[in-house]
């Protein structure tokens, strides 16, 4: 399967602000791999290992299952977007990077296809001036748009705006219903699976 492309569901960018707006600064907590970025990279717990709201470590040893977190009462249309995805679903979270933050280039285990578990990416808030690179190739993710990349292969993130860069991040199980959009969207993709259509 190729590294990236854009899924075809398309979400409202307008709700998913407004449901961010709902989110308190004190309530996001800095990314624990302090080791691989410079600036501010932090996260909001939407749904994470026994619901705990102050927990982003998506522990792959935890005995505790994943739940809902309180702050996914305050966003309705996240709770759509999340019924939209038929299948299991583990950490979800907004992942913000300041503007003028980066993330260092790094490889992520366990995150591809081929692994049965993807990370999707829902941009909330973005601007042009975010460099999000993997494999060697940039990609271009815009608000509202949904994304598979392959997070096991190397990628950075820069933010050289100056503007936050918010995504709305769903980790997958894949089965059959997952699967099959995978691979339909894959086939559509085609030759460019890097370039936003």
């Amino acid at each position: 399967m190729q590294p990236s492309f854009r899924l075809t569901p398309r979400f409202d960018p307008t709700r998913l602000q407004a449901d961010l707006d709902e989110v308190a600064a004190a309530e996001y907590v800095p990314h624990f791999n302090t080791g691989y970025y410079e600036g501010d990279w932090s996260a909001v717990p939407l749904r994470s290992v026994g619901g705990r709201a102050g927990n982003i470590y998506p522990d792959p040893t935890a005995k505790t299952a994943f739940a809902a977190t309180p702050l996914l009462a305050r966003c309705p249309y996240v709770r759509e977007v999340l019924a939209f995805f038929a299948c299991p679903q583990q950490a979800v979270r907004f992942l913000r990077l300041k503007a003028g933050s980066v993330v260092k280039e790094h490889t992520d285990l366990d995150l591809g296809y081929e692994d049965g578990e993807v990370r999707l990416h829902i941009p909330v808030r973005t601007n042009p001036e975010v460099v999000f690179m993997l494999g060697g190739a940039r990609v271009e993710m815009r608000e509202g748009e949904c994304w598979y990349n392959n997070f096991n292969l190397p990628h950075s993130v820069a933010n050289r705006g100056s503007t936050d860069r918010i995504h709305l991040v769903i980790d997958c199980v894949v089965n059959e219903w997952l699967d099959a959009l995978l691979t339909a969207d894959a086939a559509r993709a085609g030759g460019s699976p890097m370039a936003p259509g």
